[in-house]
C-alpha cells in the first residue's frame, strides 16, 4: 500500500520541477527581451518626435505654434526615456546620452 501512495506524489514532485525549471527559463530569456524593447520603444518615440519636429519647420515654419507644438512633444519624448531610463536617444548623433544634456533649441539653428 506504500508503494501505491508514493508513485502520485512523485509525478507531483515533477510535475513542480518540471514548471519551476520552465518559468525560470522563461524568466532569463524573456527580461532581456522585454529591456531591449524598452529601449527601441524609446528610440522609436524621439525618432518620430524628430521627424514630426522638422515637418512642422518645412511645413510651417521655425517659429510657428506648430513647430512649438513639436518642439514639446520632442522634450516630452526625451524626458519619458530620460525618467524610464536615465538616458535618451539623440537622433542627429545616432547615439544615447547618459546625461539629462539635451538643448531644447537645437533645432531653432542652421
Amino acid at each position: 500500500m506504500n508503494d501505491t501512495t508514493t508513485l502520485p506524489a512523485v509525478g507531483v514532485r515533477k510535475s513542480i520541477l518540471f514548471v519551476a525549471l520552465f518559468a525560470a527559463v522563461f524568466c532569463f530569456t524573456a527580461v532581456p527581451r522585454l529591456h531591449a524593447e524598452s529601449y527601441d520603444r524609446c528610440q522609436r518615440r524621439v525618432q518620430h518626435a524628430e521627424h514630426d519636429l522638422h515637418r512642422a519647420i518645412e511645413r510651417h515654419g521655425r517659429h510657428s505654434r506648430q513647430a512649438d507644438h513639436e518642439r514639446r512633444e520632442l522634450r516630452a519624448a526625451r524626458e519619458r526615456c530620460w525618467q524610464e531610463r536615465q538616458q535618451w536617444w539623440d537622433e542627429h548623433e545616432r547615439r544615447w546620452h547618459h546625461e539629462r544634456d539635451w538643448d531644447e533649441h537645437d533645432h531653432d539653428r542652421d
